[in-house]
């Protein structure tokens, strides 16, 4: 099997719940980074490469799975479409190619739903209505899987998972803004954090992989399946278990109330009965534990 975007957070874990589970895994990045050099890794980017460049590639490894797993957050909406959609169409335009098609898991985002009301829970029945750039670019990318599979064209699936966290967590979110913040304040001088008020469901990348792992051969096939910890938290009490978990005194964090700019709205609590249904599947990683393994390998930590 492979997995694009190998090097990332997601991707990562990815790579390694398929290799536990005995899987031969081919990671795919733009560059190796610090993926495990005892791991097969190939340098390609599919979002500008050749679709039959690829084909040759995930044929020559004997792909069955592809998990695409790229994406990013601090994008300009150009590179929005780039990552989310254009590297989408030339990876089925790949897989067409191949007289063995490999299975698509690809990973979307709840936030493709737009805005709910407080106190929804969502599920697989609400209508997308992207709202930001990510939320748009990134429907659109599952919305080809969809439509491809649809066609025949590729057996596709496509999860839809809330915010992520938990160890080597990207900077580029809010938890490792967060984190980064707090690592470089100073106790004395205090550290002011602006809040919304807002709840949200956070899932721990490892169980993500876990759900990943699940699809892949999930005998599933153009379906949208949820992910979540099926819990709205709120942000203070999130922050409130980083900071306890940086060991930087509470008291010395000055909070204050404002809107702050988001992927996705205050309110977000998946629904995720499909997923144990079709997958089996259920998170087992507690929200203290993930932020707490989150911390422990932030920068400057092993």
């Amino acid at each position: 099997m492979a997995v694009l975007g190998a090097t990332g957070f997601v991707g990562r874990q990815v790579c390694a719940a398929f290799a536990r589970a005995g899987h031969e895994v081919l990671g795919i990045a733009r560059h190796r980074r610090d993926h495990p050099v005892d791991t097969p890794f190939a340098a390609f980017d599919v979002a500008t490469g050749e679709p039959a460049d690829l084909a040759a590639l995930l044929t020559a490894a004997g792909v069955d799975v592809v998990v695409n797993a790229t994406g990013g957050w601090v994008l300009t909406e150009e590179a929005m479409y780039e990552s989310h959609v254009l590297l989408v169409n030339r990876l089925i335009a790949a897989t067409t190619l191949m007289t063995s098609r490999p299975r698509i898991v690809h990973l979307g985002t709840i936030h493709e739903y737009g805005f709910v009301e407080d106190g929804v829970s969502m599920d697989e029945s609400l209508v997308p209505a992207p709202t930001t750039p990510y939320a748009r670019t990134k429907h659109a990318g599952s919305a080809a899987v969809l439509a491809a599979t649809e066609a025949g064209q590729v057996d596709g699936v496509v999860l839809r998972p809330v915010n992520v966290c938990g160890p080597r967590t990207t900077e580029a979110s809010f938890l490792g803004a967060l984190m980064a913040r707090i690592a470089a304040a100073d106790p004395d001088e205090g550290l002011e954090l602006t809040l919304a008020d807002a709840q949200r469901d956070y899932l721990d990348v490892r169980d993500l992989a876990d759900a990943v792992l699940a699809a892949a051969h999930a005998p599933v096939t153009g379906r949208v399946i949820n992910l979540g910890r099926g819990e709205a938290v709120p942000m203070r009490e999130i922050v409130a278990l980083v900071v306890a978990a940086s060991g930087f005194p509470p008291d010395a964090v000055h909070e204050r109330s404002a809107e702050v700019q988001s992927k996705g709205g205050n309110w977000t609590r998946a629904d995720i009965a499909l997923a144990g249904e079709l997958l089996g599947w259920r998170p087992r990683t507690g929200l203290r534990e993930s932020l707490r393994d989150m911390w422990a390998t932030g920068p400057g930590r092993p």
